[in-house]
């Protein structure tokens, strides 16, 4: 197993009188592909927020790559290495495709506003530099062919690939994806799935929170379940699917 990337412990966060999260924790090794599930309202979109930086919690330790970070705000915790994805695609809708990505790459960029603004050799080279490396991630996620087209004329399925190739852009230490698989088709979630093995195989590591329980239990290497704001379990896919409390909760609904 590799080293530790994201360990973070006794994560509570509070809405008014709603305890959406009450004392989580995950440790996740380099490599792993790691999932949250859990039914509707579990709190695992409001883990997803505070360990990304958009929701401050109440509570909790954090570390990623062994170092802490605070995660006080989106930008500061892309910088830590964190990239992630939303359940609502967010892209630049009217960028090409390559320019999303490099949009993406900017946050490793040394140039600053003083050579964009006088266009120096320096911010030239690396305006070139980030334009190949983004035209590499699109090849890589199979959608080099459409580095020229407005993102929101792709696909929905190329969609998501586009933002998972913005988020590979920063170099990150952790890849969160949040309901990628949401409105894919059986086609598109077979070439996610091969996606995000390829992306663990080059030895990245990826948090996904998905409904799909089929699909988080064939990929994943290890789970935690969440009900009410409460982890309920946590372990291999096979020890999960096994867990009485998971069955109550969960998988006894129909979702298998």
């Amino acid at each position: 197993m590799g080293d530790v990337v994201l360990q973070v412990a006794g994560i509570s966060k509070r809405f008014g009188g709603l305890q959406a999260l009450s004392d989580v924790g995950v440790t996740i090794h380099r490599g792993q592909v790691y999932g949250l599930i859990g039914p509707n309202g579990a709190g695992k979109t409001t883990f997803f927020n505070v360990i990304t930086g958009l929701y401050a919690p109440d509570s909790g330790s954090f570390e990623l790559a062994g170092k802490p970070y605070k995660p006080s705000a989106v930008h500061e915790v892309a910088r830590a290495g964190i990239a992630r994805t939303f359940q609502n695609i967010r892209l630049f809708p009217d960028m090409t495709a390559l320019e999303n990505v490099m949009v993406g790459r900017h946050i490793r960029t040394s140039s600053g506003l003083f050579g964009a603004m006088f266009r120096t050799r320096h911010f030239r080279d690396e305006e070139a530099a980030i334009a190949r490396r983004a035209q590499e991630l699109l090849e890589y996620v199979g959608i080099g062919r459409y580095a020229d087209y407005r993102a929101r004329t792709l696909s929905y399925g190329d969609q998501r690939r586009l933002e998972i190739a913005r988020a590979m852009a920063t170099d990150p230490q952790l890849i969160a994806l949040d309901e990628p698989a949401a409105g894919m088709n059986a086609t598109e979630k077979t070439q996610l799935r091969e996606l995000i093995d390829r992306i663990r195989n080059d030895d990245r590591t990826i948090l996904l929170i998905e409904h799909d329980v089929k699909l988080v239990m064939g990929l994943c290497d290890r789970v935690t379940v969440l009900d009410y704001g409460k982890q309920i379990a946590e372990g291999t896919p096979a020890e999960v699917q096994k867990n009485e409390k998971v069955i109550e909760a969960y998988l006894g609904t129909g979702a298998h």
